[in-house]
């Protein structure tokens, strides 16, 4: 290991910097001083014989060699982490981490609900939860970052030969309007009623966005049609405005719970059309598998899966992640991830 002309800290540092763009933030994410910073990145640069920065703009921009070694380094330190984390299993979910990665909706309005139930069970060990993008989150699991994920967005074309994607739970959208709109006092509206709507919706570049617009328009509703008067960039934003009277909208059913039982929103049904989008549990088989991670799929996931979800397909998994633990807790030096 002394012949290596690099050390952990040194990557972790390269990998801070080129998060934040900057020495100096790379220096606060880290709690360490800049000068600091700075000293391990020219000790780490006299020793590979090569830059990483260039250092002619005010962001810190890597070389070619930098973002060879940055590559590089992130599987180093994920493989790192994947060895203090079964090291940490040896305790038999006596500690240990959990980490569950979501996107927007589903790690907003579901996922605290399961983790809830699993601390009541194994309040010793840590659990994280982490909340971006579909095509992130992908990534997150792809990488060995995140232990299981509920998507509802499509997973990234490149990862599909990564990853095992099992349909896990039905999400029905529901028109919501304000509690004094005409159409409360009806029972049932028509599609085509839609249109004489304005809408609250997200902005039209968010993948929830596209989705809900790829699911309305399976059940023939052209949201090209409708009324946009506002783009948000949150769900809670959205319900904050349609309380408001300022327009209808489309959201999942678990995000207005609390609001349809308080009063303060309506949720009107569309005559012949139920909308729903199906949610996807992902997980990469290769990587290794946390006890914290199976007793969460084995305990909890059942629990808010749809009657007769492919448990058997998730059970091979994880069999098979059992049998090659060793193989991916011990790897070889090639480079190979």
């Amino acid at each position: 290991m002394s012949d290596l002309p690099f050390t952990l800290d040194q990557l972790r540092i390269l990998k801070a910097i080129a998060q934040e763009g900057s020495f100096k933030r790379a220096a606060d994410s880290l709690y360490v001083s800049q000068p600091a910073v700075s000293l391990q990145v020219q000790n780490l640069e006299r020793q590979l014989d090569v830059p990483l920065f260039d250092r002619g703009g005010r962001r810190a921009q890597l070389t070619e060699a930098g973002h060879l070694l940055l590559s590089y380094g992130e599987k180093i330190l994920s493989l790192c982490q994947e060895t203090c984390r079964a090291i940490e299993d040896l305790q038999n979910l006596q500690g240990g981490t959990l980490i569950v990665g979501a996107s927007q909706t589903t790690g907003t309005y579901l996922l605290p609900r399961m983790i809830g139930m699993f601390r009541q069970k194994y309040a010793d060990v840590a659990v994280q939860l982490h909340v971006h993008s579909t095509r992130r989150t992908a990534w997150s699991v792809a990488n060995g970052q995140v232990d299981l994920a509920i998507i509802g967005g499509e997973i990234p074309g490149e990862l599909s030969e990564s990853l095992e994607v099992i349909p896990y739970a039905e999400d029905e959208l529901a028109l919501i309007l304000p509690v004094f709109h005409p159409f409360t006092k009806l029972e049932k509206i028509q599609k085509e009623d839609l249109y004489k709507l304005q809408f609250i919706a997200l902005d039209s570049q968010s993948t929830i966005r596209k989705v809900i617009d790829q699911v309305l328009g399976r059940c023939e509703i052209d949201t090209r049609r409708f009324k946009v008067e506002m783009e948000l960039n949150s769900i809670e934003a959205i319900k904050n405005a349609v309380q408001s009277g300022l327009g209808a909208a489309f959201v999942s059913t678990s995000a207005i719970a609390k609001e349809l039982q308080m009063g303060v929103l309506h949720r009107t049904p569309i005559e012949g059309v139920v909308v729903k989008r199906t949610l996807w549990l992902i997980f990469n088989p290769n990587r290794y598998r946390s006890k914290a991670a199976e007793a969460f799929s084995q305990e909890i996931l059942p629990q808010f899966a749809n009657p007769g979800w492919n448990q058997d397909v998730l059970k091979l998994a994880q069999k098979n992640i059992v049998l090659t633990t060793l193989e991916v807790a011990t790897p070889s030096l090639s480079g190979e991830d």
